[in-house]
């Protein structure tokens, strides 16, 4: 007899697959539309470059006449893509006169000696202008002038060294030359980095995202300085390595051959040991000995974040617990000019929004005193008068003011709603409303025990907040209520949870989707995603699905008519404007485009989805005698194997091929067996001729131009004997 197959919308991870029965337990790339499973839509790259670093913040907006403007700000580089480019805006923080360059003959490294001391860190981004004297060498005026370069090390506050894209063929550099050095404010590392102080160093040290290769060439306890790497790019000029329990040092980088020399053996009280061919190594530079302060002047346990915000045509951008800075996008030639700081605004903040509609630009976790970063209050709220985000003096004419928060011991971020602020600490909600004059902003606690687990997992729709804590999801239209999630463990169990700063939560309304990307376990980047149908849930049956698809940042459909997004490569530093990129680069994307994605550099490529069923049995009603009775209910408790002989597809509007697969198995820890079948859009039936106690469904694609949306599938299924 046929029978329908029908389950219940979203996943449900939190049973085994047999006590997924009736419902869907897993899959990829495909979300839940009117109660019916479909493959996402697919993506498309704006613009031809890959930017600088990973993107952490996208905020959309349009000037007064109609232009539309996209600030992507990532841990380098501060953008703005308009019109279909990209414009670097990042603000300027130093610029220093009368570099000079140093060069060596065959090495691709450049040392630049400036006569003001300014502390720079490795990975900071330096600018040149006014370039000139530069003749005889590789190197020339061309080379430095308006080009950008990631610093490779700094031996000390006068002095820093760049990597070239080609080494040195011609007169080396002794000091020569003069220009001009535009040092950007540094943002922070792509990576959340973990552990302070003990522990820091070598005793039991790591570097997050340290160069690794492995060795070309064995070493002896006895063998010289000498060590050939299977590859040395990415190693600095001179530096440190650890292979095994040695560290070895070394004063010249070879990057062609991959041979580091004029070194030390068992450095850093190691000792001289005997490494095989191939056994791992990893620059460990920057680490520091025991009891050792570290080396870097800016080192911090935070990634670096923007937070994004406009002000009518002027774009908002703070520097996550640094300045906050603006840039006008109605200016005349905005696309040239740079963000600058806001005069007179705190210059050490957690976060900022300009409130709607009394228009305050109002600071989180900010300085007590302005311009005294050392007394940055995590808890402490600071706003402007109205209209005037220049204006942080309260008096009795305006409406500046501040409060502090009690309960919690940090600011974790803050969103706008439709007739609130909501305002979370790392352990509570707060609501921040506009009241007008004399108080200005009235101050409500909503929730305790609801923390927000990272500073981008929140997100308002339609006069509710929905975010992600350290324990749960949560959700408030007024009302506090704790998210049931049927995929929430497999969540949280594969969740790697130091680097929670990177879980960033976007809204896709076109779909009625909330989306956290977040990192799984031992991954410093994002690697996986949750989503909830926020339109089609019911308490009865949320709508949860999980995911790879994996977005750095995420800007919702409303300046333009689809979603954008950021994709982060840590392992790919071909950003288009910097020279010496050690710190990947992001991709920005159109989503809800097409079937398939679009790579770096027009590639196109299939989105692989698919969905699986939970276990399926049947079970046969008896008479008072033991005689079959009606139709075998495929909803059965597994007592008949079954026999299925065809499988009937019903797909909507369903586009190439797509894949069937049956998984059979006869009891929940058997060894299952699958048997695959392609359904193209004439398959009428398929004849399966399957046997089991147990069968589950899957449906995927693999293929470009692929799509589909599942109907309702029938099976040609009967009883087979007990066993």
């Amino acid at each position: 007899m046929l029978q329908k197959l029908g389950f219940a919308p979203g996943f449900n991870k939190q049973v085994t697959e047999t006590g997924a029965e009736g419902q869907w337990f897993d899959g990829d790339n495909v979300r839940f539309r009117y109660g019916s499973p479909e493959k996402i839509g697919g993506w498309d790259q704006l613009g031809a470059d890959k930017l600088t670093g990973a993107a952490r913040a996208i905020h959309n907006w349009d000037d007064n006449v109609g232009i539309k403007y996209s600030a992507i700000g990532t841990n380098r580089i501060l953008y703005v893509f308009s019109e279909g480019s990209y414009y670097d805006i990042h603000p300027i923080e130093k610029t220093v006169s009368g570099a000079t360059f140093t060069s060596t003959s065959g090495s691709n490294i450049v040392t630049v000696t400036v006569s003001t001391s300014v502390p720079l860190d490795d990975d900071d981004i330096v600018m040149f202008e006014n370039v000139s004297g530069l003749s005889g060498s590789t190197f020339t005026n061309a080379t430095f002038e308006g080009q950008k370069f990631m610093v490779t090390s700094v031996p000390n506050n006068t002095t820093f060294t760049l990597t070239m894209a080609t080494t040195e063929a011609g007169t080396a550099l002794s000091g020569a030359g003069s220009a001009d050095a535009l040092y950007y404010y540094s943002v922070g590392p792509a990576k959340q980095q973990s552990g302070f102080g003990w522990g820091t160093g070598l005793f039991g040290g790591v570097v997050n995202g340290a160069a690794t290769t492995t060795l070309a060439t064995a070493l002896t306890n006895t063998t010289g300085t000498t060590v050939v790497l299977t590859s040395s790019v990415g190693f600095p000029a001179a530096g440190t390595i650890q292979i095994g329990t040695e560290f070895i040092t070394y004063t010249a980088n070879n990057t062609g051959t991959g041979t580091l020399t004029g070194g030390a053996r068992g450095a850093n009280g190691s000792t001289a040991a005997t490494h095989s061919a191939g056994a791992a190594v990893t620059n460990v530079t920057n680490y520091n000995g025991w009891g050792q302060a570290s080396s870097s002047t800016q080192f911090t346990l935070n990634p670096g974040l923007w937070v994004l915000d406009n002000y009518g045509t002027k774009l908002i951008a703070l520097i996550y617990n640094r300045e906050c800075f603006e840039w006008d996008a109605s200016a005349p030639n905005a696309v040239a000019n740079r963000a600058t700081i806001i005069t007179g605004a705190p210059t050490a903040s957690r976060h900022v929004l300009v409130s709607t509609p009394d228009r305050h630009l109002v600071f989180f976790g900010t300085e007590t005193t302005i311009g005294d970063p050392n007394t940055q209050d995590d808890m402490f709220i600071r706003f402007s008068d109205q209209e005037d985000i220049n204006n942080y003096t309260i008096t009795a004419n305006n409406t500046a003011g501040s409060q502090r928060l009690a309960a919690g011991s940090k600011i974790m971020s803050a969103v706008k709603g439709r007739d609130a602020i909501y305002i979370w600490t790392d352990t509570s909600l707060f609501l921040m409303q506009f009241v007008g004059s004399p108080f200005t902003f009235a101050f409500a606690q909503a929730g305790t025990n609801c923390g927000l687990i990272g500073k981008n997992a929140a997100v308002e729709v339609d006069g509710s907040a929905y975010w992600m804590s350290e324990n749960g999801f949560f959700n408030y239209d007024g009302q506090l209520r704790s998210m049931p999630c049927l995929v929430e463990d497999f969540v949280y169990d594969s969740l790697n949870s130091v680097p929670r700063d990177l879980i960033n939560a976007g809204v896709n309304n076109l779909f009625g989707e909330i989306n956290w990307f977040y990192c799984s376990a031992n991954a410093l980047t994002v690697d996986r995603v949750v989503t909830y149908n926020y339109l089609d849930s019911t308490t009865q049956r949320p709508i949860w699905t999980t995911g790879t698809l994996n977005r750095s940042a995420w800007e919702d459909s409303a300046v333009y008519d689809k979603p954008h997004a950021t994709l982060y490569d840590p392992n790919d530093n071909a950003s288009y404007d910097v020279t010496g990129n050690v710190d990947g680069s992001s991709i920005y994307y159109q989503h809800e485009t097409g079937t398939d994605q679009e790579n770096a550099g027009g590639v196109i490529t299939a989105i692989t989805a698919n969905i699986l069923s939970g276990d399926f049995d049947i079970t046969q009603k008896r008479s008072n005698t033991g005689q079959a009775v009606g139709t075998p209910d495929i909803r059965g408790d597994g007592e008949y194997i079954m026999r299925i002989m065809r499988f009937i597809p019903d797909f909507i509007d369903q586009t190439g091929d797509t894949q069937i697969s049956f998984t059979t198995r006869n009891y929940p820890n058997s060894t299952p067996t699958t048997t695959n079948f392609t359904a193209t859009t004439s398959t009428t039936f398929k004849s399966t001729r399957l046997r089991a106690r147990s069968i589950a469904l899957k449906v995927s694609n693999t293929g470009t131009g692929q799509d589909w949306k599942i109907g309702t599938f029938r099976l040609d299924i009967a009883p087979g004997g007990m066993r």
